[in-house]
């Protein structure tokens, strides 16, 4: 497969490793066209990403429950997140981003109702040259590093 010229990389930008979930099938509506926002939350006392995924940042993706093979990319063209929010508030917030987020009712009930919620809206998703992601010890479902080389 040839190497996409569709992005290059900005100094400071960082690379990034998203689980997307099998079961509610976001590779496949993120293909689709059916989701074009990803969600993380926090229930502790800050942001989940803390800042750390920007406008411009690569996001790889693999699926949960597979065989680590890492497919497609894409980059993120919007970042929201919340501040320290109620229980209600935070419903109110995924309610927001619904169509764009399109949860299955598994993935709404872990979500809404987090203190500390981002979304993060993804383009430019394109399938790649598959590798597989050498997890180790790693039990985060979003990683961040300057390389996606660093965990190939």
């Amino acid at each position: 497969m040839a190497v996409s010229e569709w992005y290059q990389p900005k100094e400071g930008r960082a690379e990034h490793l998203v689980y997307l979930n099998s079961k509610a099938k976001e590779l496949e509506k993120m293909l689709n066209k059916e989701k074009k926002m990803l969600i993380r939350g926090a229930a502790g006392r800050k942001s989940p990403l803390g800042g750390r995924a920007k406008i411009d940042d690569i996001v790889y993706f693999v699926e949960t429950g597979g065989d680590m093979m890492v497919t497609h990319r894409g980059i993120i063209t919007n970042v929201i997140e919340t501040e320290k929010m109620t229980p209600d508030e935070s419903v109110t917030f995924v309610n927001t981003y619904e169509k764009e987020l399109n949860l299955s009712k598994d993935q709404y009930k872990r979500w809404a109702g987090k203190k500390f919620l981002a979304v993060f809206e993804i383009d430019k998703l394109e399938a790649i040259e598959p590798f597989k992601y050498r997890r180790e010890k790693n039990m985060d479902d979003w990683i961040i590093t300057e390389s996606i080389d660093d965990i190939k």
